[in-house]
């Protein structure tokens, strides 16, 4: 193919029709044709000339040029593309390092080997353009839903047409077992949109809790207008569903405006979700109430609710438990998803028996360690006693307004109970020395004897050892690995130690040894009295 005036303009027509039928622009084709012929000139002319092509976009002439620069002496590698100095003189007039020499070159016969090159620098240059318009085309979309034409199934993964370009929804994106058809339309939610070196990847799914939600935006004016909103979902897909949602304005329903009139907006959601149940249920501020709501269709006796650790104890009649459980628990375990606490389901009989349990074990601490009788041992569980430390330093009068207690009597309990936790305090505190504990964290201001023997067992055994300790080593805390929660002991948390108190400690001690500056941990004054003079304009 040589490059004369009769196919001058059939360059820019096929890279309008190309830029056309792609759906890029123009300019792209042509430089990428540009970038092609001069390929193709430097197989001609030698791979180390600096060949350049230029297409007049208004005549399609296409300007072949050699290009050479001035470098310094010692940087001279290719002797095609540059010169020196020195060289350049007998060229241009007081040339300088940096500066180019242009030359046109007569333009090149392409051969069939050529011309296949260019096609390819061609098509690759294309390609490239096309998946970056598709790339900038969907990437803001992720989050949305799209109607699609399933194309091929690969492997179990569905290959979607998008409009613009192909997409994939995974094996574990599709509802249950279904199954698609070439030419089937698919409506789909568009998870998320990469840029991968093999072009834009643009995964969808229709198991996604969010596909759910936007399903119900479609079908609700009352949300798509911010009347209503959606606060949690969680799905089972094609099984089951729960949402959570509130209304922001009194006059409205929030469940029966998501249900429709006899049931329409929700059905259509259902039809899209081949047939997946959904309990639409009220959100609510208050997670006890909220947790109520959520196990619907069973009925709670009773909740309590560990805020610390993210849990929550559910007391249901024996008849409610399997209901609240659910077949292979899954209304319990999306009421947890959709709180977002971890659910104990116990009965009202299990709770008796294990509240039972606890009063008993109370009991005998209090019988064996105050030398009382049973039904004394009693009076101070039913009262609200739980330990030998609320019975030693409580006020005489808390003691006093139980039956039978007078002055003299609540005085020898509470001396009983101190000489108990004296002699406990001394046998912890040398059961630690024994164990190798130095006085520096013995005499440390906010552990109590046994808590430096529990961690002395753990090797903790010096103020230095305290100071490196973590919060959550000590208090405890919670873990969240691939949506799995699970609990870290602490040292103290038999203590009822919480990560606030565990934080004071070890920064305090941490202050002693002089690793902190106190003054780092003061707020800055200044910033306090600007805070206060700002307060005071308001």
């Amino acid at each position: 193919m040589a490059i004369t005036s009769a196919n001058q303009l059939e360059l820019l027509q096929t890279a309008e029709a190309v830029a056309r039928e792609k759906m890029i622009d123009p300019g792209l084709v042509v430089e990428a044709m540009e970038e092609s012929l001069a390929r193709a000139a430097k197989s001609r002319y030698g791979a180390e000339m600096d060949i350049r092509v230029h297409i007049d976009r208004k005549t399609g002439k296409a300007t072949f040029t050699r290009v050479r620069t001035v470098v310094e002496d010692e940087l001279l590698e290719n002797y095609q593309a540059e010169f020196t100095v020195e060289q350049a003189k007998q060229y241009m007039e007081n040339p300088e390092v940096g500066q180019q020499l242009i030359e046109e070159v007569p333009p090149v016969e392409m051969g069939r080997i050529a011309a296949q090159s260019a096609k390819q620098v061609i098509l690759q240059k294309v390609r490239e353009a096309e998946r970056d318009r598709q790339f900038e085309e969907f990437k803001d979309r992720a989050g949305t839903i799209i109607n699609g034409l399933v194309k091929r199934e690969e492997y179990g993964n569905v290959i979607v047409d998008v409009g613009a370009g192909e997409a994939i929804l995974r094996r574990n994106e599709k509802i249950g077992r279904e199954s698609y058809r070439p030419n089937d339309r698919i409506r789909v939610y568009i998870k998320d949109v990469r840029r991968e070196q093999r072009g834009p990847q643009i995964f969808l799914s229709r198991t996604a809790p969010e596909f759910m939600a936007e399903l119900f935006k479609m079908e609700v004016p009352e949300i798509y207008d911010g009347i209503i909103e959606i606060k949690a979902v969680a799905r089972d897909p094609g099984s089951r569903a729960k949402i959570a949602v509130i209304s922001y304005d009194n006059s409205i329903d929030p469940v029966g405006a998501c249900v429709g009139m006899r049931g329409s907006r929700v059905q259509a959601v259902v039809n899209e979700l081949q047939g997946e149940k959904i309990d639409i249920i009220p959100w609510n501020e208050d997670q006890p109430t909220f947790l109520v709501n959520a196990l619907q269709p069973a009925e709670v006796s009773k909740v309590v609710l560990d805020e610390e650790a993210g849990k929550i104890e559910v007391v249901v009649p024996e008849e409610q438990l399997s209901l609240a459980i659910g077949r292979r628990g899954q209304n319990v375990r999306l009421a947890s998803q959709l709180t977002g606490l971890d659910i104990d389901i116990m009965t009202e009989e299990q709770e008796s028996a294990r509240r039972q349990a606890e009063f008993e074990l109370r009991t005998q601490l209090f019988v064996d360690n105050l030398d009382l009788d049973e039904f004394f041992a009693q009076l101070l569980v039913s009262e609200g006693f739980t330990s030998l430390e609320e019975v030693a330093y409580v006020e005489v009068d808390e003691l006093l307004v139980i039956d039978g207690v007078d002055a003299d009597t609540a005085n020898e309990l509470q001396a009983r109970a101190r000489d108990v936790l004296e002699a406990q305090n001394k046998a912890a505190i040398e059961s630690a020395r024994a164990l190798g504990v130095e006085d520096s964290l013995i005499e440390f201001e906010g552990l109590t004897p046994q808590m430096i023997e529990a961690l002395a067992k753990d090797d903790v055994k010096t103020l230095e050892d305290f100071a490196t300790c973590a919060d959550w080593e000590l208090a405890g805390g919670w873990t969240t690995v691939d949506g799995e929660r699970s609990k870290d002991d602490g040292v103290l948390e038999p203590f009822e130690m919480t990560l606030e108190e565990a934080q004071d400690l070890i920064m305090t001690a941490r202050v002693m040894l002089g690793w902190v500056d106190p003054a780092d941990l003061e707020p800055d004054e200044e910033v306090s009295e600007d805070a206060e003079a700002e307060e005071a304009e308001v």
